[in-house]
């Protein structure tokens, strides 16, 4: 009888496993979604200011220097056209480097002033901020009492508790994560040599042909093929739609074609206008 005792119990646990194994299946087939979701939620954390970053460079680099070398090429001189070219790609290199590094380093400033305002209140508007939970709780339709006991842990008045408080208050209240530390040079470093590469291609053609007209049509030619190529990734990487890639080719390559023929029109503008007083 005993190893039949033993042996009940074994196949009881097999049943029910025989019973759940549909449940597993469904929650196996949903796994590789969910593993994706989380994996591409953690790769957005980590790159998405990197991304805008260099989507950022690189477009202005396509659009204002391939803008004001086009509008050069008017005047029919290649030489002018890169040395003007080239001097406003490195100011606007170092000029969308800057920008973005004070940008960066401002938020990093904006949020530990907000951090240490925060802290200030919870040890010193204990209530007040109690309250506040509750109203961000309210915010996603969960009760007082439902919000309870989570109000009640995260209040709690020990230097850890303290920094659970804060955090969460940041987080969830102000909606501000705290940036890197070192996002201010990354974020320099990468729009301004995004801005310098991206400059820099449709250039190439003034480098090795002396007529100017000529060398504007194979910049045109090249600067349309990467505009809507980086116009088309740059839509699918986000949105994940091809219907979303086209159009965004489509659109990057308008604003691009917008710009270089203003500056185009302009720059004849003013060279007609040449020896008048």
């Amino acid at each position: 009888m005993h190893p039949v005792s033993e042996t009940a119990p074994l196949l009881g646990n097999v049943e029910p496993a025989v019973e759940r194994a549909p449940a597993m299946k469904k929650a196996g087939d949903c796994m590789p979604h969910a593993e994706t979701l989380s994996h591409g939620e953690h790769h957005s954390s980590n790159n998405s200011d990197m991304i805008r970053d260099m989507t950022i460079g690189f477009a202005d680099g396509l659009t204002v220097p391939f803008a004001l070398t086009a509008g050069l090429s008017s005047l029919g001189s290649t030489k002018l056209v890169v040395i003007g070219g080239l001097a406003e790609l490195f100011s606007g290199m170092i000029s969308m480097g800057l920008g973005a590094y004070l940008a960066a380093a401002t938020e990093r400033q904006h949020w530990e002033a907000e951090y240490q305002r925060e802290k200030w209140e919870v040890d010193h508007c204990f209530d007040r901020e109690r309250e506040e939970i509750f109203e961000v709780f309210d915010r996603y339709g969960i009760s007082r009492d439902g919000a309870r006991g989570v109000v009640d842990e995260l209040c709690v008045t020990s230097p850890k508790g303290k920094e659970r408080w804060v955090k969460f208050m940041m987080d969830f209240e102000l909606q501000l994560p705290e940036p890197d530390t070192s996002a201010a040079w990354k974020s320099a470093v990468t729009m301004g040599l995004s801005y310098f590469i991206g400059g820099l291609v449709p250039m190439i053609p003034y480098f090795v042909m002396n007529s100017a007209q000529l060398a504007l049509f194979v910049s045109i030619a090249i600067t349309v093929v990467i505009l809507l190529v980086f116009g088309y990734v740059k839509s699918w990487v986000t949105i994940r739609t091809k219907r979303a890639g086209l159009w965004g080719a489509l659109q990057t390559l308008l604003i691009g074609a917008a710009a270089a023929a203003t500056s185009y029109v302009i720059v004849r503008l003013l060279d007609s206008g040449d020896g008048q007083p």
